[in-house]
């Protein structure tokens, strides 16, 4: 299944009060797990930017004057997005600025039907303590250590990271390879496994198979499971 993970900078707190936004990021996942695609864009919001907000993401006026507008970047964001469920971190922030740029350009808003909140998902997995982006990266020990103010790409990569163990996926990661970007196109194929580094040891020592022939060697000429071979086969074993 693909999903798309998103974030959202912003000129302040409240779209019906004049706030724009200012940066798009998008993660594609696919069965849980990162493919390596994203979006990625800075606008500019025609209008300066507060200092409480740059405070917060660091993005000047000087800088996102020359960024493109929404409307300029809409259809690519569209197309990225398609139609897979959104999981953001307090969506209804986000699809809010959204759909109140959606609606200046007189575009469709995204239903709210296609979020996957991850702050409810915390909330109700983690009641009574604090869920912000911060505090499961660090209840998850996912590494936040460049996230030295708020930066929408980056903090989709990390929401995609603590999305997996928030939902208990990360146990598949260690079994399920991910499948390539052209096995995921043609919707066939075969999914290559990821290898180790290093084998495991093997488990079963030598006297335990020298234990396992002598077995065997009980059972006579004729087993049982003969019937079930072809007669090349049965007769090397």
């Amino acid at each position: 299944m693909r999903e798309i993970v998103l974030d959202t900078e912003t000129t302040g707190l409240d779209p019906l009060r004049g706030d724009r936004l200012v940066e798009i990021g998008c993660v594609e996942i696919f069965n849980r797990m990162p493919t390596g695609q994203t979006f990625h864009r800075y606008m500019n919001p025609e209008r300066d930017m507060p200092a409480e907000a740059f405070a917060v993401h660091g993005l000047s006026t000087e800088f996102l004057a020359s960024k493109p507008l929404f409307t300029e970047v809409v259809d690519e964001f569209l197309e990225f997005i398609g139609d897979a469920p959104l999981v953001i971190h307090n969506a209804s922030f986000d699809i809010g600025f959204i759909n109140a740029e959606l609606d200046r350009i007189k575009r469709q808003p995204i239903s709210r039907e296609r979020l996957v909140d991850t702050l409810l998902l915390a909330r109700r997995k983690h009641p009574g303590v604090s869920n912000r982006l911060d505090d499961l990266c660090s209840r998850y020990s996912i590494d936040n250590s460049r996230r030295t103010k708020h930066g929408a790409l980056l903090d989709s990569e990390l929401l995609a990271e603590v999305y997996i163990d928030l939902i208990g996926a990360r146990q598949s990661q260690l079994i399920l390879a991910p499948e390539t970007r052209a096995a995921i196109a043609s919707g066939g194929g075969e999914t290559p496994r990821r290898q180790r580094e290093v084998p495991l040891a093997a488990r079963v020592s030598e006297a335990d198979r020298e234990a396992h022939r002598a077995f065997v060697a009980t059972l006579g000429d004729k087993p049982i499971w003969n019937d079930f071979l072809p007669v090349a086969a049965a007769s090397d074993r």
